[in-house]
């Protein structure tokens, strides 16, 4: 089943979280849909995008690397999973570039991620110099050595995200995607359950052609998901 993730960052009050679960409910109506969705709001938005009739999950976008402890402001997979929480987003390109986050915490943040049965959606990617550099093979591979330890026989989510084309609106043409899919698979041959997702700039006019194209599982997608007819457009339901 094709997955679609909204990955609100640091948008929406709660009131805006109700609207726009609302407005998507009405959207997709009262049938399951035919893809998986996914909503990524802010920590203080869970409960109020949360959907009873369970037609969207939810993912926390930041997980700690411990599982508990005197760590001011951090929130732990526990509570991420007791919130309601099915997937959690691990290293994003915004955490690695602003909060410095590496391969180490990132492997840690995975494993307390499995330790609460969260499923991640572990992000990768290159830069712009690095694509520039012909390094984009290097890049993926020193990121997926992040996922070593991480069992083969458990769920993952794997997001390609060009850093260059995320908030740029330059996103990566269909077949620079479909060659990092065939990377990918090729890293992760050993993967049992295994989900590869696009994001970086997917707009409602370049979802269709992009999914087509470049054999994704779906897309993680930003700014276009914050309205809830773009991101229902975006997942084929409207």
């Amino acid at each position: 089943m094709r997955l679609f993730v909204a990955n609100w960052k640091m948008h929406k009050t709660r009131g805006q979280a109700r609207a726009f679960a609302r407005d998507l409910a009405a959207q997709i109506g009262d049938r399951p849909p035919s893809v998986e969705l996914v909503i990524a709001p802010p920590l203080t938005a869970l409960e109020a995008v949360r959907d009873p009739e369970g037609r969207w999950s939810l993912a926390a976008q930041n997980v700690a690397a411990e599982a508990a402890g005197a760590l001011t402001g951090e929130v732990s997979a526990r509570m991420l999973a007791d919130a309601g929480c099915r997937y959690v987003i691990v290293g994003h390109s915004e955490r690695r570039r602003l909060f410095g986050e590496d391969g180490p915490l990132l492997a840690r943040k995975l494993a307390r991620a499995r330790d609460e049965n969260l499923t991640p959606i572990y992000c990768l990617g290159e830069s712009e110099e690095e694509r520039s550099r012909g390094l984009t093979a290097q890049v993926f591979e020193r990121q997926a050595q992040t996922l070593a330890q991480d069992p083969a026989s458990a769920p993952l989510v794997v997001a390609y995200e060009p850093v260059w084309a995320i908030g740029t609106g330059q996103a990566a043409a269909p077949e620079d995607a479909a060659a990092a899919r065939a990377r990918l698979r090729k890293l992760l041959a050993n993967r049992q359950s295994l989900r590869l997702l696009y994001g970086g700039s997917v707009t409602p006019e370049n979802a269709g052609k992009l999914l087509e194209a470049s054999g994704m599982d779906g897309f993680l997608v930003g700014g276009a998901s914050l309205e809830p007819s773009s991101f229902a457009r975006i997942a084929g339901l409207a």
